[in-house]
């Protein structure tokens, strides 16, 4: 009987097979649960391509007039003249220029027969870049560009180039007054100026750069007044005085974090003197370069006079350190008070009383523009 029954087994299984017949197919097993996904790491923010700032400048009095007659025996009248050049630049990490700008207080302090000033010594004197269309170069321009948009273009090709690039740019003489005018097929319809004072600027700004890290933007800010310039005549002793152009140009390199705030500042003030004689020539070596108070360093002088003890240099120092970190509105809103007339805006707050006790507010004025150019 068992025989029998394993044979009609074998019959049903066979018949299956030639009908096409499958066996079902196992059961699948569960699919595993998904492995909980790791929460996202965030990303560590894009370094800041600006590292430092710098701010270089160089002075000049070389075209200053002295009073006389020119060649057809006509009346010439004293002109003292300060060109004050200045670049604000940031580099990056490998010292490649991310962001400049550049500036020139052009300053003209004119005298009349009677060497009295006859410029308006109450202005502020506008820079190259604030006259804009006023400066009046595309009158004489072979490509038809001002100032302004020349020095735009040359400020574009240096970006991305590091300063020793900067200096190898292949120049051509125009002429006697335009010994160093760039000769590269990027410039040549876009620049037609000399720019030897402009790049030694940019050179001295990676020299004297510091660091800037977490900066975003760099601005340049400047403001020139001229109403210490003197006329000849006397003094209230009744001793002769001669006369005395006096340009004081206030500078500012700032860099300044994605919110705003300072990073760095770099603060400096040009006092360009040009002293006459009686005959209304000029009274010192034209061709030496003038220096910047932070460049005299001690021999400024205002150690003499200061209260507490510190130079020029030293107090500017610490208003830079105490900018850092503040905003524009931080930094103008600082509680001041008035010394003298000569000092209107001392810094009255706890941090600065016992290191600077110099009135601020030019140095608030091109800290505030340094924001509103910066890029």
């Amino acid at each position: 009987m068992k025989r029998l029954m394993a044979l009609l087994l074998v019959l049903v299984l066979s018949i299956s097979v030639l009908a096409g017949c499958t066996p079902a197919a196992p059961a699948p097993e569960p699919a595993p649960a998904p492995a909980e996904t790791p929460a996202e790491t965030p990303a560590e923010p894009a370094a800041s391509k600006i590292a430092k700032v710098g701010l270089g400048q160089n002075i000049s009095i070389a075209k200053s007039k002295d009073k006389g007659v020119d060649a057809n025996g006509n009346e010439v009248l004293a002109t003292a003249q300060a060109d004050v050049t200045i670049a604000a630049v940031g580099f990056d990490a490998d010292g490649k220029v991310a962001s400049v700008t550049i500036d020139v207080a052009q300053t003209k302090v004119a005298f009349d027969a009677d060497m009295k000033v006859t410029s308006d010594k109450e202005s502020e004197v506008k820079s190259k870049k604030d006259l804009g269309a006023d400066y009046g170069m595309i009158k004489a321009s072979s490509i038809g560009k001002e100032w302004f948009e020349q020095m735009g273009a040359f400020e574009d090709w240096m970006i991305g180039k590091t300063v020793e690039e900067i200096k190898a740019l292949k120049v051509k003489e125009r002429d006697e007054s335009h010994k160093n005018v760039p000769d590269v097929p990027e410039l040549t319809s876009s620049v037609t100026i000399t720019v030897e004072s402009y790049i030694a600027a940019v050179e001295e700004a990676w020299n004297n750069s510091v660091d800037a890290t977490g900066a975003e933007t760099v601005g340049l800010g400047v403001e020139t007044h001229i109403n210490k310039s003197r006329d000849a005549g006397t003094d209230a002793n009744g001793n002769a005085v001669t006369a005395q152009a006096q340009v004081d140009t206030y500078m500012a390199a700032t860099a300044f974090d994605k919110d705003g705030k300072v990073v760095a500042a770099i603060i400096d003030n040009a006092q360009v003197r040009v002293p006459y004689d009686a005959e209304g020539k000029v009274a010192t070596d034209k061709t030496v370069a003038g220096k910047t108070k932070v460049e005299l360093g001690p021999d400024y002088g205002m150690v003499k006079a200061s209260g507490i003890g510190k130079e020029w240099f030293e107090q500017m120092t610490a208003l830079q350190a105490w900018m850092a970190g503040k905003t524009i509105d931080e930094i103008n809103g600082m509680k001041v008070v008035e010394r003298d007339a000569s000092h209107p805006s001392v810094p009255d707050v706890a941090e600065l009383t016992s290191s600077v006790t110099i009135t601020v507010e030019g140095y608030q004025a091109v800290v505030t523009e340094a924001f509103e150019m910066a890029r």
